[in-house]
């Protein structure tokens, strides 16, 4: 990051921080079921398979609301529809922290993702529209966002869930409304655009071949994302503080390559390029976690923590490619993409922990491998689309 970033960060106004810790509370909540996702499936009797469900009627809720974020925001302003999304959080985690079976967990998290795609959608628009410095310094400021709340969700989810599962529920609820509180008090009031988003305006933007390519490829390397988020704490076989203390080591990785070193990547090798090597480094992990699993819990901790540092540089460079490849409104170009790649978030759990249960955990693993090479495959076969509309580096 050059010194013209750097100050750029340190100058944006209170506003664009409060919008950011937010964000890093809603993407808390993502990681946070990682170290009690046993604990859950003890407590509630519920098999692996079943608690995976916990993310996949999360983000199967999220991926289709992205169509709809556009459409209440234009019409209610920004301000409006992340208080409305922060509400919706804090509604349903404290309701899934009261569940006695495994179905209305689900159910809860399915409402909690509702409201996590009202404000994370929004979010990424307000600041880019508050922050000083352009849309690179926002998407730095947000990607840092998630990158810290990627790392504080399973710290969190330990320390509270080794204590009770229900804890980290409640206490997500707590974080939820702090930010509500602080979004109401700094953030101004966004009038609503003058142009109002359409309901189809999403999936018309990913008509752009370029778009379309970026999205296409993200189902695929969101679905190893979350093999690694929702399927490898049964692997570890740890307790909650110590699946914690791992996880916590992975968002760290996920922060530092996503705000630092992606943007010197980009910069010396191309945004395409840097994008295809890391995910063939994605695959050879998996291939690494099939040949572990059940063999070596310290490979596992390892491959899992290096591969912090991969996704965070993806994190950026997809972002930063959804939002510049095509000619569409940032925020209707971040909704189609958005639903395309959480439907990858949504298959990856279930399916990841049911070949798992079938198979084994080695066949999962390989099976994601594939997936994540499909994804490299689109990229490459989709490069003049990307290249043609590529983003200026972020240093």
């Amino acid at each position: 990051m050059g010194e013209q970033e750097k100050a750029s960060l340190r100058r944006q106004p209170k506003a664009v921080w409060a919008t950011a810790l937010a964000a890093a509370f809603a993407f808390m909540g993502i990681g946070l079921v990682d170290p009690i996702l046993p604990a859950i499936a003890a407590n509630l009797d519920a098999s692996p398979s079943q608690v995976s469900l916990l993310f996949t009627s999360y983000f199967t809720v999220n991926a289709f609301a992205m169509l709809l974020t556009g459409f209440v925001s234009t019409r209610i302003g920004g301000k409006r529809t992340l208080l409305v999304g922060l509400a919706v959080i804090v509604v349903f985690a404290t309701l899934a922290g009261t569940s006695d079976h495994v179905n209305a967990l689900v159910g809860f998290r399915a409402g909690w993702g509702l409201g996590n795609a009202l404000f994370v959608a929004t979010a990424l628009a307000v600041i880019v529209g508050v922050a000083s410095g352009g849309a690179s310094t926002a998407i730095i400021l947000y990607e840092a966002a998630i990158g810290v709340g990627m790392a504080l969700g399973p710290l969190l989810g330990a320390l509270l869930g080794g204590w009770q599962w229900r804890a980290p529920f409640f206490g997500t609820a707590t974080l939820m409304a702090a930010a509500f509180i602080a979004l109401l008090a700094l953030l101004p009031t966004m009038p609503a655009p003058a142009r109002r988003t359409r309901l189809r305006d999403p999936l018309l933007a990913l008509g752009h071949r370029g778009l379309r390519t970026v999205a296409g490829s993200a189902i695929f390397y969101n679905y190893g994302f979350f093999t690694i988020l929702a399927f490898t704490p049964f692997v570890l076989g740890m307790d909650a503080y110590g699946i914690g203390a791992v996880f916590v080591g992975w968002g760290v990785m996920v922060a530092i390559f996503s705000v630092i070193v992606a943007p010197r990547l980009q910069s010396r090798l191309g945004t395409v390029r840097t994008l295809a090597a890391v995910l063939v480094l994605l695959a050879l992990v998996m291939v690494g976690y099939a040949a572990a699993a059940g063999r070596s819990v310290g490979v596992v901790v390892a491959l899992t923590i290096f591969s912090g540092a991969l996704l965070g540089v993806n994190n950026t460079l997809y972002t930063e490619l959804a939002m510049s490849v095509s000619d569409a409104p940032r925020p209707v170009a971040s909704a189609g993409y958005n639903f395309m790649r959480w439907l990858g978030g949504a298959v990856a759990p279930f399916a990841a922990t049911k070949i798992g249960e079938v198979f084994g955990a080695p066949v999962t693993y390989l099976v994601t491998a594939v997936l994540v090479l499909v994804g490299t495959a689109i990229v490459l076969g989709g490069r003049r689309y990307l290249s043609a509309h590529a983003p200026a580096p972020l240093s």
